[in-house]
């Protein structure tokens, strides 16, 4: 895909993203046999629910009908939000992924896998898990000093149940 064309359908998708009051991504097209996959990657700081993905991909897909800036190749439109082990690019991200487990590359070398605990505009502040037995640490790490990020997948992350019930009370309330 050319440089003309990603900048083009950045700047047709991005007023309906910004509509809906959602972060655009990412804007990928890929070959997939005889047609291109359009990929179209939203996020948000609530998350991105599964009707907001279907509702939107109507409205990109009837955008691009109108725009014919995909051409006359077949292709299929997929609008997602980032997986769960997301890679890491932009400060948003860090904010997003606060209370998580990162897994990070370090610029000097190694890697580091530990827990943001804040997020500002230098780095983070982290809570470096224990090893056998013993308790975590904290730790600053400059966005400088980060060659890539992602976040880890967990099954039983801390607190995320009680989030997850703080939330549940504060909707039966309402």
């Amino acid at each position: 895909m050319s440089t003309t064309q990603s900048e083009r359908l950045r700047e047709l998708l991005a007023p309906l993203v910004d509509a809906r009051e959602l972060d655009l991504e990412e804007v990928e097209v890929t070959p997939a046999g005889k047609r291109r996959v359009l990929r179209v990657v939203v996020d948000s700081d609530e998350g991105v629910q599964l009707d907001e993905c279907a509702e939107l991909s109507r409205e990109i897909s009837a955008k691009l009908d109108e725009a014919d800036v995909m051409g006359g190749a077949p292709y299929v439109l997929e609008v997602t939000s980032p997986g769960a082990d997301r890679p890491l690019t932009q400060h948003r991200h860090y904010v997003r992924a606060t209370g998580r487990l990162i897994k990070a590359q370090l610029t000097e070398g190694g890697e580091l896998v530990a827990r943001i605990v804040a997020v500002d505009d230098e780095g983070l502040d982290l809570e470096v898990p224990g090893v056998k037995g013993r308790k975590p640490t904290g730790r600053r790490l400059a966005f400088a000093d980060i060659a890539k990020a992602r976040v880890e997948i967990e099954f039983n992350r801390p607190g995320a149940d009680k989030a997850a019930a703080g939330t549940d009370e504060s909707q039966e309330e309402a």
